[in-house]
């Protein structure tokens, strides 16, 4: 049965593996996903001083997920699903686990990049949409940013 704990440093490595799996799903070219490995890559670092979360089940990670805390705001840095299993409630598990911890912290709200592809997920999940804004990782693709409300 899966279950939610909370990250470990040694595993940084394997959580930006999944990262770039997960993204490639969506059939973006070598060029762009060289790119996203620099600028989305899970630092031992990041883990330590963040809140991060994985999915596990049977000893496999199955997907994760990450805060950052910048100044005043929270963003959701991370949220991926290991490409064998999306579809199976299992980004649907990982949110409702986040909700859940932003309750406990006291954080009213989250905001968030993501891919066209995935917005209407989030949407589903109760995000709002909030304008579009230039990708860190390609100059000129422009990409949704959401906010969470928590309740």
């Amino acid at each position: 049965m899966a279950f939610i704990r909370p990250a470990t440093e040694r595993e940084a490595r394997i959580l930006s593996e999944l990262a770039v799996k997960s993204e490639v799903y969506w059939g973006y070219d070598e060029e762009y996903m060289e790119k996203f490995k620099e600028k989305y890559r899970v630092t031992e670092e990041y883990i330590k001083n963040s809140p991060v979360f994985v999915l596990e089940d049977k000893s496999k990670i199955l997907g994760f997920y990450g805060l950052l805390f910048e100044k005043d705001e929270v963003n959701l840095e991370f949220l991926y699903i290991d490409t064998d299993y999306i579809g199976k409630g299992y980004g649907r598990m990982l949110w409702g686990h986040l909700v859940d911890y932003c309750k406990e912290k006291g954080i009213k709200s989250f905001t968030f990049v993501t891919s066209p592809e995935a917005k209407g997920f989030y949407i589903k999940m109760g995000a709002e949409y909030l304008r579009e804004v230039e990708s860190l990782v390609k100059k000129g693709r422009i990409i949704p940013r959401l906010i969470y409300y928590v309740k």
